[in-house]
């Protein structure tokens, strides 16, 4: 085959035109109206299954309009793309329909009377009563479990990235994968089987803390080596080269550096063990009453009253609001500490100049 014809078959692959930019929104139009009409059609009742379709007929109109109009190399391009919308919108649609159906549901009785009294001699069944005493030790064990797992997570990490080598590093940074993936309930039951049945210290705030602990120091140990990680060894080197020892090294050049990752981590960790129901249902056992003390007899924490009010309403819709409610605060108090992680995370960054 000569020059001119390889050339000549080369140009006839390229498309001058494209697509407007208004196409992708006017081929996601079609493919909902379509998705629509063959619902009605079959009789489909279920909104997810005409949602489907529609992505379906969306990634498979967007193939054969791009390749007819753009080319194919073009159109493989825009079909990943495309992929790319329709996983985004499964992921986010669920998440956005769960803070919908608990914001509207939650806002019921979600006030400052609910949040500023217990449920006392309110029964389960009845109006009234607030999540005060649930707030407070909530506050409080996750206060404890943060005292006990950080100093242990960032002190850990510390050790295998500046001093680990060897057997122990490796043995270490294995239970440290393994405890990232242990389910709640394995913590609940160690605890529950050393601390209140051996040790015989009865059931408390504390005792949730500890458990929520062992769930929180593998997330923080990952978090803070990952951080360390990122620090330049130049920094370390230049620290002792002027004859610093190595631990002040660490603790006025490495880790005023990765401050601000470190905190995120920590503050990510509390949100992911803010939540843990199994834990709480097992150890501090819940009560309706103010209990302020962590370290002494039964506590309410925030998920463990969801439950509750849940499993104990015997149908009462007043007993369902008031979980809703609940659930809304929760998601409140983990969405704040998110913002704060970020924000800590913002303020710490590199400033890098223009």
């Amino acid at each position: 085959m000569s020059t001119a014809a390889v050339r000549d078959k080369r140009v006839s692959t390229l498309r001058g035109a494209s697509l407007p930019k208004w196409s992708p929104w006017a081929i996601a139009a079609g493919s909902i109206a379509v998705g629509l009409g063959i619902s009605l059609a079959a009789g489909l009742d279920s909104s997810i299954q005409w949602a489907l379709m529609a992505a379906v007929l969306f990634v498979l109109g967007t193939y054969v309009i791009a390749a007819r109009v753009e080319g194919r190399r073009q159109a493989k391009d825009r079909i990943a793309t495309s992929l790319v919308w329709v996983c985004f919108l499964l992921a986010v649609i669920p998440l956005a329909s769960l803070i919908w159906e608990t914001v509207k549901r939650g806002v019921k009785v979600f006030d400052f009377y609910f949040l500023t009294h217990s449920m006392g001699v309110v029964a389960d069944t009845e109006t009234g009563g607030g999540i005060y005493h649930a707030i407070l030790g909530t506050l409080e064990q996750v206060g404890l479990a943060a005292v006990i797992a950080v100093p242990v997570g960032v002190l850990t990490a510390v050790y295998l990235v500046e001093y680990g080598s060897g057997k122990l590093a490796r043995s270490v940074t294995f239970f440290v994968d393994v405890m990232t993936g242990i389910p709640s309930i394995v913590a609940g039951l160690f605890v529950l089987s050393f601390w209140i049945l051996i040790l015989d210290m009865g059931y408390s705030g504390f005792a949730g803390s500890l458990a929520l602990a062992i769930l929180m120091m593998p997330v923080v140990v990952r978090s803070t080596e990952e951080m360390l990680k990122l620090v330049p060894n130049e920094l370390r080197e230049a620290s002792l080269a002027l004859g610093v020892p190595k631990w002040r090294t660490i603790l006025k050049v490495v880790l005023p550096t990765s401050i601000g990752g470190i905190t995120t981590g920590v503050m990510l960790s509390i949100a992911r063990i803010t939540g843990e129901t199994a834990p709480m249902l097992l150890l501090v056992w819940g009560t309706n009453f103010i209990n302020s003390n962590p370290f002494k007899d039964p506590q309410a924490s925030l998920p463990l009253y969801i439950y509750q009010q849940y499993a104990n309403s015997a149908g009462s819709g007043a007993a369902y609001d008031r979980a809703w409610a609940a659930a809304l605060a929760l998601i409140a108090f983990v969405m704040i500490l998110n913002l704060v992680a970020r924000g800590i995370a913002r303020w710490k960054a590199p400033k890098t100049g223009r």
